[in-house]
Order: C-alpha cells, then sequence, then structure tokens
C-alpha cells in the first residue's frame, strides 16, 4: 500500500469523525442539554434493562459510570460524549481518541479534559484495533506487518503493538 492511500484512508476517517461531532453538537444545541448531571437521571432509567434482569455486573457498571459522569467538569463530561460518538462510529487507539478531541484539527478540548474524559470510559482497545484493522481491510489490501504498521505508528492509530496485532489477526490479515 502506498503511502498516499493510507493518507487518504486517514483522511476518510478524519472526515467522518468530523461529521459525527457537527451532529453531535447540532444534537446538544437543540436539546440544550450540556451538563452529564442533567442526563445521569435519564441514561440510569435507560440503561437499566440489564439490573432488571438481574444482572449485578451491568448495574454496578451503570452506578460507576454514573458516578464517574457526575465528578467530571462540564468540559469533560462533552468530551466523553464526544468519544463515545466516535467510538460507536469507527475505532480509536486511546492516544489516538485523546488526540481527536484535543486537537485543533478535532474538537479542541483541552489535552487534560480529553485524558480525563477518555480515561473515565470503559473501553476495549483490542476490539477498537480490530474494528479499525477490518475497517482499513474493508478499504484496500494489507499484508499482516503492514496492516500492524498502520494501526500502531505514531503517524497511523496509535494502537500499541500488542493491541494493533491483536486487531490484524482478529480482522484476518495475519
Amino acid at each position: 500500500m502506498t503511502a498516499t492511500a493510507k493518507h487518504e484512508g486517514l483522511e476518510m476517517r478524519i472526515q467522518i469523525a468530523t461529521i459525527l461531532v457537527g451532529l453531535s453538537l447540532i444534537t446538544a444545541c437543540d436539546s440544550g442539554n450540556y451538563k452529564s448531571t442533567d442526563e445521569a437521571p435519564l441514561e440510569a432509567t435507560n440503561t437499566s434493562s440489564g439490573a432488571e434482569n438481574g444482572d449485578a455486573a451491568a448495574e454496578a457498571e451503570m452506578v460507576d459510570e454514573i458516578s464517574e459522569q457526575q465528578m467530571l467538569s462540564g468540559p469533560q463530561s462533552n468530551a466523553v460524549r464526544s468519544a463515545k460518538q466516535y467510538l460507536s462510529m469507527t475505532g480509536f487507539s486511546k492516544e489516538g481518541l485523546i488526540q481527536q478531541l484535543s486537537s485543533d484539527a478535532g474538537d479542541g478540548y483541552s489535552l487534560n479534559d480529553a485524558t480525563i474524559a477518555v480515561d473515565s470510559l470503559s473501553v476495549d482497545w483490542n476490539e477498537n484495533a480490530a474494528k479499525s484493522a477490518k475497517q482499513y481491510l474493508s478499504m484496500t489490501g494489507f499484508s499482516c506487518d503492514g496492516l500492524i504498521e498502520q494501526l500502531s505508528s505514531s503517524a497511523g492509530d496509535k494502537y500499541t503493538v500488542e493491541q494493533a496485532t491483536y486487531g490484524a489477526r482478529a480482522a484476518g490479515a495475519c
């Protein structure tokens, strides 16, 4: 794969992410709901189905998430919402997500707020690496080593080598 093709793939992911942020902002502006503390009771109501079925782990996770959100500042809560939106659409590494949230070309949150927001989430970074790997393979071919390099490169997705290897294997490149 040429450097140009890799760059185009990354540009496409950035464009998708930018569109998602725009949609998130439109939704936030339309609802007038900017603070996660206002959202916590709603989330508790909407996500309690696992707890109703006797799933104690789901209930504990929900309580932990609500507690963490209530301790976050307004910008950090908004960064959490942005991060969740990104993760719902495409794979991101922890470092890549923090960069997307904090970069001037991305969301423009402070590095501190973006880091705290991402650290407050419970994310399976291996599964995100697999998601990213599958997205790359859906656009073009990669060798196993080439895909691992793309996923782990500081100019690429910034996954750890272990996460990138997991993702490439899970996607069937290795």
